[in-house]
């Protein structure tokens, strides 16, 4: 089987599952881990044939992705600001939102690099995950201080390696952020960043499969009876967590972004700005509290 026929028969069969485009896309990811070669490389090696190492592993990949896995934990890669991350079952899969989110807040602290008092900007990320957030932040901003907690230490497992990959110092926490004792315990920070579970419990049923049956929902989902669980543990530790000025970021469902601006209103920050995504979508929300 040659590399176009294989890339062929692969995206027929995603295609009865995933819309055209995504079809491609994950095609695409998958040629490129079987084959070590980018879209350029195997249009223009179209006819080399297959090693049938190679076949073994894009059948095992193909009956992995017709179980609506997604791909990035099938190959153990997902890509977040032109880095390459590890992924598996125990963290989320890096999004393109959550990549904005990244770029405004190291847009802030370029136009800021410094506190007042001529210290390094700190900057304390709530949930790890695949340490996407904190990892691309020092990349962006080598000069800050970055600390990082989640309550999962499987997953604060995969956000070493990331670091430890992507040569990046972060330090690591095992935290229940929700248990106020444990999150008091913490230093002050210049900066407080969050991409926090806000999807409520009853959506599951209107998800697509591959998000509910392979994602963490420890990482996707909170009570319908208390969505704003994680905001309002967020906003009650910068009251007393936050450094002069200093700001809160976090990502959120666009269908709450009225009531997380209220609740941070509502404890005094009195300064909110709300940013759409690139779906125009109100994801992103940064609260200042200004002393």
């Amino acid at each position: 089987m040659t590399i176009f026929e294989a890339q062929q028969q692969l995206i027929v069969q995603l295609n009865s599952i995933y819309d055209e485009r995504e079809a491609a896309a994950i095609t695409d990811m998958a040629m490129e881990n079987i084959t070590g070669w980018q879209k350029i490389d195997r249009i223009i090696n179209k006819q080399q044939e297959l090693s049938e190492t190679k076949e073994i592993l894009l059948k095992k990949i193909t009956a992995e992705l017709l179980t609506h896995k997604p791909v990035q934990y099938i190959l153990h890669e997902a890509w977040f600001c032109g880095m390459k991350f590890y992924v598996d079952e125990n963290v989320l899969i890096p999004r393109p939102e959550t990549e904005e989110l990244v770029e405004w807040i190291a847009g802030e602290v370029v136009s800021r690099p410094m506190t007042d008092d001529r210290r390094p900007i700190a900057i304390f990320d709530i949930g790890s995950g695949s340490g996407c957030i904190p990892i691309a932040l020092k990349k962006k901003l080598p000069g800050a201080i970055i600390s990082s907690c989640d309550v999962s230490e499987n997953t604060l497992e995969v956000a070493k390696k990331n670091a430890i990959t992507n040569e990046t110092e972060i330090s690591f926490i095992h935290l229940n952020f929700l248990n106020k004792e444990n999150r008091n315990s913490l230093p002050v920070f210049d900066i407080i960043v969050s991409n926090p579970p806000y999807i409520p419990a009853t959506d599951k049923k209107t998800m697509q499969s591959n998000v509910v049956d392979f994602e963490p929902h420890t990482a996707l989902f909170v009570p319908d009876n208390d969505p704003l669980i994680f905001y309002r543990a967020i906003a009650d530790f910068a009251k007393t967590h936050l450094s002069k000025n200093g700001k809160v970021f976090v990502e959120m469902n666009e269908e709450q972004a009225a009531n997380v601006k209220k609740l941070f209103l509502d404890r005094n920050f009195n300064t909110i700005e709300i940013k759409k995504d690139l779906q125009d979508k109100d994801r992103m929300l940064k609260a200042t509290m200004l002393l």
